[in-house]
């Protein structure tokens, strides 16, 4: 399967669900201002978020489409074009690139979001670039995190820091730095545990595994990757929110879109914070987190086939 075709098949619940809704929408030969109205209240619907569906809806209306055209194709091509504009800028395939120095990436996200099999995928891929990776078993709460990720780690044969369940995970992040200094590594991947945005103790400590890198390195971590669950659908905004107070995103990695019609919150996420997005989870495979392209995106998202 290609690239093209894994963004289709993963995107196809969101897909179907959007382009049949508006179908029903517009069954005119124009788009008056009622029709307009009920795009807008769809879009808003189906997670795009009041600002892009706002923009979409007034594009739509300056663009005065020929009722001679077939309508829904003419939509189809305005978000198409609207989608790739927006998410353009937001790639970052830099990420993936094999570093001259250290890059040490702290991974966070709530409880279920699949932070440690993201953490696995995304080794295999800097690996296949040529980086010496190193992981982190920064989660010390659950011992199947830790079991977990050094599964990963003997499957896709990169090294890994660890410490009994119930040591303190900033020491954990502080050791796998310093090895990873000393014998050359490109990148660590830090693994943390899942926490409630809402929970003050927990995100005191997520803070204090990044204070902790940065007595090895002040710049570190150079990368700060949230991980957000598809099927959340708005309540990623608010995760967004919360973790950016306590340590500056650096880029997002949404997991689980196979499974939901909820895709649009990509779009209002792009639009609301403009941050990078490294990467999509679109299956359970071990080649099903794709390094995010916005054109792909947005074909995908509106497939009319």
């Amino acid at each position: 399967m290609g690239i093209f075709d894994k963004f289709k098949f993963g995107f196809k619940k969101s897909a179907s669900a959007f382009t049949s809704g508006l179908k029903d929408i517009i069954i005119k030969k124009e788009i008056d201002d009622k029709t307009l109205d009920q795009i807008e209240e769809y879009l808003i619907q189906s997670d795009v978020g009041i600002l892009a569906a706002s923009e979409i809806k007034n594009i739509i209306a300056q663009e005065k489409i020929d009722p001679k055209k077939n309508i829904m194709n003419e939509i189809n091509i305005i978000l198409k074009n609207y989608i790739f504009s927006l998410m353009k800028p937001l790639e970052k395939e830099i990420f993936f690139d094999r570093k001259d120095n250290l890059n040490a990436v702290l991974i966070s996200g709530v409880n279920g979001v699949g932070k440690t099999t993201t953490i696995g995928k995304i080794g295999k891929i800097l690996k296949s670039n040529g980086s010496k990776v190193m992981f982190a078993a920064c989660d010390t709460f659950r011992a199947a995190a830790i079991e977990q990720l050094e599964s990963w780690a003997k499957k896709i044969n990169v090294e890994i820091i660890k410490s009994a369940q119930g040591s303190d995970p900033a020491s954990v992040a502080y050791k796998a730095i310093e090895e990873a200094l000393k014998n050359d590594f490109n990148h660590v991947l830090i693994d943390t545990a899942g926490r409630l945005q809402n929970k003050k103790n927990l995100m005191e400590e997520y803070k204090k595994i990044a204070n902790v890198t940065k007595k090895i390195d002040p710049n570190a971590p150079h990368d700060v990757i949230l991980v957000l669950d598809a099927t959340s659908g708005q309540n990623v905004i608010n995760q967004v929110e919360e973790f950016n107070k306590i340590i500056p995103i650096t880029g997002l990695i949404m997991t689980k879109l196979d499974g939901t019609a909820k895709g649009g919150i990509l779009l209002a996420l792009a639009k609301k914070y403009k941050l990078p997005i490294i990467a999509l989870g679109l299956g359970e495979k071990e080649d099903d987190l794709q390094i995010f392209d916005a054109e792909k995106f947005a074909e995908a998202f509106i497939q009319t086939n």
